[in-house]
């Protein structure tokens, strides 16, 4: 479908299922497209009977790009966060939830579950306390609070993803880093084949590739800083998935999540990474549904 005016920017927009099922809005993590959410992850969803919707946030993809002067120093940006003193960005994560009901109105929807991976579930908890009677349920996966107190990623982790490639870099060229940061960073009880790992990497970046897109997003998290009191106002039925195996996001940060916000069910993937191998999607696939049946029993 063409793109979709939302918050002020245009947004590229998928949608599948039927429009009278109840809407399920998945919102993808940082840097990362709506295909990025496997195409039988939605189908799955789509065959249990929900509307999916899912869509490229701000600044990656096929999404605008937010114009801005403001020049990206993550290094910058990080040191003020931990001196615990104001970070200066062109938009918050507050913004990006705002961006998610510019969707759902620009599709007359007046209600879904959101579903959020990574930042996509900071977004996810941030548009679940702001607008509660837009939100018939949250799933937070592989994600955080922000809390400071939480363990960072490992420094083998760290120092892979502040490496850039070079600004002229080749498909094949950038395919091979982020290769290496989602072997780095996947499920290690879940391997993926690196073939198809690069197929789909390449496809992606075929599709746009958006660095400084994905810098402003980071920044957008280091000035939202901690959300803790945000959660605890959530009142929606809650799901939280993280994986024991996460080097970017450790686990810590699940159960943390889980903990915060009212009610909140856990779900621990042993082997689960930073990501959504193949291997992981049945596993997924089925508490997400779950979850998203009880709700819809308990709303009605």
């Amino acid at each position: 479908m063409p793109k979709i005016l939302a918050n002020g920017l245009r947004l590229e927009v998928e949608t599948m299922g039927n429009p009278t099922d109840p809407a399920v809005l998945l919102i993808m993590g940082l840097g990362m497209q709506l295909v990025a959410w496997p195409e039988d992850f939605c189908r799955g969803l789509v065959a249990a009977g929900f509307r999916v919707i899912r869509f490229d946030n701000r600044d990656v993809g096929l999404s605008d790009q937010v114009k801005t002067t403001m020049r990206v120093n993550l290094p910058l940006a990080t040191m003020r966060y931990l001196l615990r003193l104001p970070v200066p960005a062109p938009y918050l994560i507050e913004t990006m939830a705002d961006d998610c009901i510019g969707v759902l109105d620009a599709l007359d929807i007046p209600t879904a579950h959101f579903v959020g991976a990574s930042l996509g579930g900071m977004i996810a908890q941030t548009a679940a306390a702001k607008y509660p009677d837009r939100c018939l349920s949250l799933t937070s996966i592989m994600s955080s609070s922000g809390d400071r107190r939480l363990p960072n990623a490992s420094l083998k982790v760290s120092r892979l993803l502040l490496s850039r490639p070079a600004a002229n870099a080749s498909v094949e060229a950038l395919t091979d880093h982020f290769l290496r940061v989602f072997q780095t960073i996947g499920s290690p009880g879940f391997p993926v084949a690196p073939a198809l790992l690069r197929e789909r990497l390449g496809a992606g970046l075929r599709r746009s590739y958006q660095p400084q897109g994905t810098a402003r997003q980071l920044l957008a998290i280091i000035a939202s800083g901690d959300r803790s009191a945000l959660l605890r106002s959530i009142g929606k039925p809650s799901l939280v998935v993280h994986g024991d195996a996460d080097p970017l996001v450790p686990v810590k940060h699940g159960m943390d999540c889980a903990r915060k916000i009212p009610g909140a069910k856990l779900k621990i993937i042993p082997g689960m990474g930073h990501d959504l191998a193949p291997g992981l999607l049945p596993i997924l696939s089925e508490a997400l549904i779950t979850h998203l049946h009880e709700a819809q029993k308990g709303g009605a």
